[in-house]
């Protein structure tokens, strides 16, 4: 090449821009990884926002109680489950329930556990939850809320290992009782002593090796050692043990078997007994009166009216109807306990407009309320004098059992309600394991792009 040549190349090339190889790599760097971050920040923003609602909302959206209204209250309503909602163990905790309620409503029964999911309501704000026990077991009858709200007995087990599983509401835990009747084949929760320390459990146990005829024990099991008093045992009967009333302070018990009320001590140690009249039964866990008298139930013939009335627990003499409201159009009622004013709080059961039985005539107690006999159930209050019973808590259809926890209707207190709308806390839960996987993806995808665009930019 000639020198004349080589200097009009560099003149040439000297009048070209010059190409900012480095500068721009660095830029094409610094853009990507502002992306890749702002791509992060996206998905960091959608699990907050997935998962914030179960922690403010716990499942459902919360609930302001009235003003002059603190600690726990009766909802004057109750909602059903939300799809996907919190089991009782999840967290965050719920804390003492108010309420326990079951069915054939939607979100208490399924393909498989044949109407067993219990719906469970926090005792000051509606907060939901549910527990399954996979069989028909009534709340207030199968299974049962402490006094204090804090725990839910459950039947649970086998028939070769039946218990009752404790679920713990405060704290998540979950204890086993187990059956302390040798050769049980169910294991069933009968009734809480006032302070929680023990349990009143209903086994059932074969009396031949056919399984033809069943012997039914009544027995009180301490939580703390497991030590157990038999009450009653028994063969068979239709009504049994239920429902159990235990006296303020604890002492004694009531129970109904068969056409019967017993009364016994803690120690087991049977104290009076006495026949039931036609048309009536043992009230139900709160049949004990301040006065020391118990209450029962009695229908008025030819008519779906329930009332209230006393008995002397040592004879069985009527003492008279009490100058409570009565109730008409249900198939029966059960008393859940005593407002400080002296009104009664009571469960109304309303009949299924297709029910196969009519409730005028004679039925036998424990068919009124048995699920296809019910539509929906009522708490209703029966104060001294009034004409009528005030409705105090309303359930959608097919919520067919219900049962208030003791420190409740000790209270006296009657919050506005607001059920919990849309998808449950579970629903939250996997949206924001989605987010999180997602993100994942789309982080190591943009982290991929960066990578290989880093390796294919130009050598300054």
């Amino acid at each position: 090449m000639s020198v004349r040549l080589r200097e009009a190349l560099r003149e040439a090339a000297a009048e070209v821009p010059a190409y900012p190889v480095h500068e721009r790599a660095v830029r094409t760097a610094r853009r990507t990884r502002r992306r890749t971050a702002a791509a992060v920040a996206a998905v960091l923003v959608l699990v907050l926002v997935a998962l914030v609602p179960v922690a403010v909302r716990g499942g459902g959206r919360p609930s302001i109680a009235p003003a002059g209204v603190d600690g726990p209250a009766l909802p004057d309503r109750i909602g059903l489950p939300a799809f996907g909602s919190l089991r009782a163990t999840d967290r965050p905790r719920l804390g003492p329930a108010a309420l326990i309620f079951s069915g054939q409503a939607r979100g208490l029964t399924g393909l498989l556990d044949e109407d067993g999911t219990i719906g469970i309501v926090g005792a000051d704000a509606d907060r939901y939850r549910t527990w399954t026990v996979g069989f028909e077991a009534p709340a207030g009858e199968a299974v049962l809320l402490s006094p204090d709200g804090r725990r839910v007995a459950v039947p649970a087990g086998s028939s070769e290992h039946p218990r009752v599983d404790l679920v713990d509401l405060v704290d998540g835990t979950v204890g086993h009782l187990a059956s302390t009747v040798p050769g049980s084949v169910t294991s069933e929760p009968a009734g809480w002593a006032p302070d929680g320390t023990a349990l009143v459990v209903r086994d059932t146990t074969p009396a031949n090796p056919e399984g033809s005829a069943y012997v039914n024990t009544l027995s009180l099991v301490r939580l703390d050692t497991g030590r157990a008093v038999r009450l009653l045992e028994t063969d068979q009967l239709p009504i049994f043990g239920t429902p159990v009333a235990f006296t303020a302070d604890g002492s004694r018990l009531a129970f109904q078997v068969g056409d019967k009320v017993l009364v016994n001590g803690t120690d087991g140690r049977q104290i009076t007994s006495f026949a039931l009249p036609p048309e009536s039964g043992l009230a139900g866990k709160g049949a004990w009166l301040p006065d020391g008298t118990l209450a029962l139930v009695s229908h008025d013939p030819g008519t779906n009216r329930w009332r209230l009335r006393r008995v002397d627990p040592a004879t069985g003499r009527d003492l008279g109807v009490l100058a409570l409201p009565a109730v008409d159009g249900v198939t029966t009622i059960r008393l859940l306990g005593w407002w400080p004013d002296g009104s009664a709080l009571v469960v109304g059961y309303w009949p299924d407009p297709h029910a196969p039985a009519r409730f005028d005539g004679p039925v036998d107690m424990d068919q009124r309320t048995a699920y296809p006999h019910v539509q929906t159930v009522r708490v209703l209050g029966l104060t001294p004098g009034a004409a009528a019973p005030d409705t105090l808590l309303t359930a959608p259809d097919q919520v067919l059992a219900i049962d208030v926890a003791d420190a409740v209707v000790r209270a006296g207190r009657v919050r506005a309600a607001d059920p919990p709308a849309g998808p449950g806390g579970r629903v939250w839960w996997a949206a924001g394991a989605v987010a999180l996987v997602l993100g994942g993806l789309a982080a190591a995808c943009l982290l991929r792009r960066h990578r290989v665009t880093r390796g294919r930019a130009p050598r300054g």
